[in-house]
């Protein structure tokens, strides 16, 4: 099994940035994709951002947000620059043991954290 704990959610304004952590424990020698996911109220989650083995970005936040690994910590991050308010959800954060399958499908993915809410102001 392995745990995902989600933190650096907020209250931030239009155009300002946010970095999330993702910090990984127990089996983390069996994954090989991190990925994060945010669902937006009365929204259905979707994908925002997957490491492993290549790096891979939803279009809307291509150019603004950037995924990065530090598997010496267990741990990925998002951070999120230029923020919109059309950003604001709850952001998951995702480890897949395989990555054979989509990076943006949530059925590739095998454990999930909490999530940790994102709000941003206009």
């Amino acid at each position: 099994q392995v745990q995902l704990v989600e933190s650096g959610g907020g209250l931030v304004q239009g155009g300002g940035s946010l970095r999330l952590s993702c910090a990984a424990s127990g089996r983390t020698n069996n994954i090989n994709r991190m990925g994060w996911f945010r669902q937006a109220p009365g929204k259905e989650r979707e994908f925002v951002a997957a490491s492993g083995p290549s790096t891979y970005y939803t279009d809307s936040v291509t150019g603004r947000f950037t995924i990065s690994r530090d598997n010496a910590k267990n741990m990925v991050y998002l951070q999120m620059t230029r923020l919109k308010p059309e950003d604001t959800a709850v952001y998951y954060c995702a480890a897949a043991r395989y990555t054979v399958y989509r990076y943006d499908s949530l059925t590739s993915y095998d454990y999930w954290g909490q999530g940790t809410q994102v709000t941003v102001s206009s």
